[in-house]
């Protein structure tokens, strides 16, 4: 059976979405708990060079949903703002993408791996085709941020384990 564009892109940034709006959730109650506010966290980094964890939740957003639709209008750019989101406001931009690319179809992503997509950032291009920028691009950038988001919490206290980053996976029905 081969596997589609669909399945490697779609679903497993609605995986990891979901995955990361679960330990965004339980982590946030963890904080309230032991009495700190969730707020507190969003400027954290874990290296003074690194960007904070408001960053991190919002390019997870950028590099699945703003990937999607590079490849139908063929360019793909850094998100040109940062909003000073709070901790809720980061929940609800991950809740509101996952809900986004829930609505996504197969027919919408199968049948783009050949069209060119342009990675524009300042006065260079980056030429990819639609399954190698989701491939070497897209996937591995959405998951350096969802990751690094996890690694900001777990290095707070929050009570978090591999299973919480996981997700749902997708067994054999």
């Amino acid at each position: 059976m081969a596997i589609s564009l669909y399945d490697v892109s779609v679903s497993n940034y609605v995986q990891t979405l979901g995955a990361v709006s679960h330990f965004l959730e339980k982590s946030a109650k963890h904080f309230r708990e032991h009495g700190t506010d969730p707020n507190e966290l969003v400027g954290v980094r874990l290296y003074p060079d690194m960007l904070p964890f408001r960053y991190q939740i919002q390019a997870v957003v950028h590099h699945s949903v703003s990937a999607l639709a590079a490849l139908k209008t063929g360019t793909f750019t850094p998100a040109s703002s940062h909003p000073q989101h709070d901790y809720a406001e980061l929940q609800a931009h991950v809740q509101e993408a996952q809900a986004t690319l829930q609505k996504v179809t197969p027919d919408e992503v199968n049948g783009q791996e050949a069209v060119e997509v342009n990675f524009q950032v300042g006065p260079n291009t980056l030429r990819f085709t639609g399954a190698d920028f989701i491939l070497s691009f897209s996937l591995p950038n959405f998951h350096f941020h969802a990751t690094t988001a996890y690694d900001i919490l777990r290095s707070k206290g929050a009570p978090l384990g591999k299973r919480d980053y996981m997700g749902r996976v997708r067994l054999k029905r």
